[in-house]
């Protein structure tokens, strides 16, 4: 079946369509699934229009799309909540690896490119290739696999800069002539030189800053993507790159203004590296107080306010449903419950509003960062779930902190904060955390999810 360019050019206008309705749903909780499906709908009639289009073989497609199903069903229900941001890192590098194949293979098939199209073509490999490598090594971080410290190095940033002098040098003399056995070389050797730079540029970031190198690797895969819809020739490629890419970008802009911190610093600063200080040295100092559940019992259920601050640790300990149970006890109880909700808490964008919306926490009662924060002296108790820096109030007292100037919940101006933590053990960051030594702090320890099934059992025992 072939279809003409009119009718094919109106069907990626529709799909295009449906990718913006798409993308503008998700700006909201409420809409966000429901936006996902539209934009799923709009690349499935974008692929397959385009096969259609092309009048192939479909016998060998068909077998790619069973096994890439197969595949990517299994994940999606196997993958852990934990596990997501480590999925999300896979999708953006195979995302890049596909547009780098595509565009290699454009090459390869019709090597007598246009100056302007070899341009793009190194383009697509050089960005997919970073953002592949890019993305393991953030999966490697995020899974644990590598350690997720900044690996800082001697000389690193000649190196990189010499690795982008090489591809600037490389690509130039391979788009002057692309079709010679010298630009096959050179070709070569920029996806590998790629490659190489995905790996030295992301490994030196610390897991402190992984939501930001997410989302900027998302902001790469659509540009290599769209790049790549030039090399071809594809218009709804080029949209559905563009869209990614722009979205990335802005997505990365608001990770770093919630940290305040600017993207290069992000990129090149090695933040992560700095140790924790021990006991002795010039780490917040106090008594820890304690508490049992039956002590934090007794607060929760004389408090007229309650706000939960979850962190990566609720993550960890699948807490979300019995923090959502004893949300609702305490709503029973006549309390007003919310859900303070940092931007980059966990391990990517939005991981906790994900986590809360898995435990079906109402949408109105998560609030931002910025709402919370000028209420927070009128709230009886705040809640902490293995949060750790974005609630260190180091981040506004103390200027040779390394976290200084990041804006955080602010809760230590609560009337009681109880802190759940396994340990006294730092952060992403590696430093101590004032909050923990508050007058008005109670540290909760112990696994957080038994430890909230401890409340929930105190509050059902004493009704």
């Amino acid at each position: 079946m072939n279809l003409d360019q009119v009718g094919i050019n109106f069907v990626y206008v529709v799909s295009a369509a449906l990718f913006v309705f798409g993308l503008k749903m998700l700006s909201s909780p409420a809409t966000a699934r429901r936006g996902n499906m539209i934009s799923a709908l709009g690349m499935l009639i974008a692929v397959v229009v385009t096969l259609l289009a092309q009048g192939m073989d479909y016998r060998w497609i068909l077998i790619g799309v069973l096994i890439g199903s197969a595949i990517g069903s299994t994940g999606a229900y196997m993958v852990k909540m934990t596990a997501m941001p480590e999925m999300v890192a896979l999708f953006n590098g195979f995302g890049g690896l596909s547009s780098l194949l595509l565009a290699w293979s454009e090459y390869h098939q019709h090597p007598q490119m246009g100056v302007a199209i070899a341009v793009i073509a190194a383009l697509s490999v050089f960005i997919g290739g970073v953002t592949f490598t890019g993305s393991m090594v953030a999966f490697g971080k995020l899974s644990g696999r590598i350690p997720q410290k900044a690996i800082v190095f001697n000389g690193q940033h000649l190196i990189n800069g010499a690795i982008l002098v090489a591809v600037v040098g490389g690509g130039t003399l391979f788009c002057l002539n692309p079709a010679s056995m010298g630009g096959y070389a050179l070709f070569a050797v920029i996806i590998l030189v790629a490659l190489g730079f995905g790996i030295t540029s992301t490994i030196p970031i610390g897991g402190a800053d992984m939501p930001v190198v997410i989302s900027l690797l998302n902001s790469y895969s659509g540009l290599a993507a769209c790049a790549a819809g030039f090399v071809v020739s594809n218009n709804i490629l080029i949209v559905a790159g563009a869209l990614v890419g722009a979205s990335g970008i802005i997505l990365t802009r608001i990770m770093c203004k919630a940290m305040n911190r600017s993207l290069a610093n992000v990129l090149f600063s090695g933040f992560g590296t700095t140790t924790a200080k021990g006991a002795g040295e010039d780490g917040p100092r106090g008594e820890v107080k304690p508490a049992s559940a039956e002590d934090v019992y007794y607060i929760l259920e004389a408090a007229d306010s309650v706000a939960f601050v979850p962190g990566y640790g609720l993550a960890v300990a699948q807490a979300q449903h019995v923090v959502k149970e004893l949300g609702d006890l305490l709503e029973a109880n006549g309390t007003e419950v919310a859900y303070a909700i940092h931007p980059v808490a966990g391990r990517m964008p939005g991981h906790m509003n994900v986590l809360l919306a898995e435990a079906n926490v109402p949408y109105d009662q998560l609030v931002e960062m910025d709402e919370i924060n000028p209420r927070m002296e009128t709230i009886d108790v705040c809640v902490v779930i293995g949060a750790n820096d974005v609630v260190n109030p180091a981040a506004m007292f103390e200027e040779k902190s390394p976290i200084y100037g990041m804006p955080i919940i602010e809760t230590f101006r609560a009337k009681t904060v109880i802190v759940l933590k396994r340990s006294m053990n730092t952060g992403f960051a590696g430093i101590e955390n004032a909050l923990f030594y508050g007058e008005n702090t109670r540290m909760y320890f112990g696994d957080a999810k038994a430890s909230i099934q401890a409340l929930v059992a105190e509050f059902k025992g004493g009704n």
